[in-house]
């Protein structure tokens, strides 16, 4: 496959330029993001040279080995406000106070990027309230002096001792997600360093507020917890999938990963798709609002001695709104035995 090509795929695979704007793109673009990711630690042999791929935000690598890798050059996007807005190197929550209300779609990982899982095996402790008190991620078993590895591309915002987290790196990602990596017994990494997923940020540890070895994983966005394992199922090392909608209430404190099959049919809806159901929605509750007033309706039986006015009192309306019901005017002439809406 030449380069050309490879990047052409590429682009369409992560939405970019007019293609994303094409259904069948769009379709493709969905049906990719269903797909899981398996983790894995890239170890790069020593490169031979980059090339430009025609992008100037995709660079690819070649290897002495013969093999080759195609990379995001962090430089082209360091200007974006995901790396300047709300970005401190101190707070775990640079963002204040800010309530998710609406479903928030993120790509986790396309063809660009990697993923590498924190750790593969069961969790100690999981994401909701523990002895009363908020559990904002999960603990997995760790021990002291492992290598802890980055779990996307992304930038170090924060290495320092924060508090109960003791060593804590937090990596901000591309799409605005950020993870921590609490009670390290060493960090790799500072502040404003460019990392790969895979890479060694620390080494595992109980520093902090902690009661043995272990790694404290968190997953935040624009600074509210969620539960990890809405992305990774933590027995396979397995991304679930490489995109994730965010529904407000993953957000809430003791709300844990459940499996929902007509969640992920959700998440994977096509533009084309959503616009169906949406105008399947507006006609049923066309259908529904004209039911209902018809329903409402009524009508009444013109007698000796009637008149607009006289009517539109005994049922509480204006002569102007029979007229309008009706389609007459308020100087026409109605007949004994004429049926008048008046409702």
């Amino acid at each position: 496959m030449t380069l050309t090509k490879a990047t052409a795929i590429l682009l369409l695979l992560c939405g970019t330029g007019l293609a994303a704007q094409n259904r069948e793109a769009d379709s493709l673009r969905h049906a990719y993001g269903r797909q899981g990711v398996a983790s894995s630690r890239i170890v790069g042999t020593p490169y031979a040279d980059t090339l430009d791929t025609g992008n100037p935000a995709v660079k690819v690598i070649l290897f002495n080995d013969g093999t080759y890798r195609y990379i995001k050059d962090p430089s082209f996007t360091a200007g974006d406000d995901i790396w300047t807005k709300n970005w401190n190197t101190w707070s775990c929550n640079p963002y204040g106070n800010v309530t998710i209300k609406e479903t928030v779609t993120l790509w986790l990982v396309d063809t660009l990027d990697s993923y590498c899982c924190p750790r593969i095996g069961y969790h100690s402790s999981k994401f909701g309230y523990r002895h009363g008190r908020r559990h904002q991620g999960i603990d997995l078993p760790y021990p002291t002096g492992t290598p802890v590895y980055a779990a996307f591309d992304g930038k170090v915002r924060v290495s320092d001792v924060v508090g109960g987290y003791g060593n804590l790196v937090i990596l901000r990602h591309a799409n605005g997600l950020e993870t921590f990596y609490g009670h390290l017994s060493q960090r790799n990494v500072e502040p404003g360093q460019w990392v790969s997923a895979g890479d060694v940020i620390g080494l595992g540890g109980s520093t902090g507020r902690s009661s043995g070895p272990h790694l404290h994983f968190e997953t935040r966005y624009m600074g509210n917890a969620f539960d990890p394992a809405w992305l990774i199922d933590f027995q396979t090392g397995k991304l679930r999938h490489r995109m994730i909608k965010l529904r407000p209430w993953y957000f809430d404190g003791g709300s844990n990963y459940v499996q929902a099959v007509d969640d992920e049919d959700e998440i994977f809806r096509t533009d084309e798709e959503e616009r169906l159901l949406a105008e399947e929605r507006a006609r049923k509750e066309a259908e529904a609002r004209a039911a209902a007033e018809r329903a409402a309706m009524q009508y009444y039986t013109v007698k000796s001695g009637d008149t607009l006015s006289s009517i539109a009192r005994k049922y509480g309306t204006t002569v102007q709104a029979l007229c309008r019901m009706n389609n007459i005017k308020a100087t026409s002439t109605i007949q004994i035995g004429q049926r008048l809406r008046v409702k």
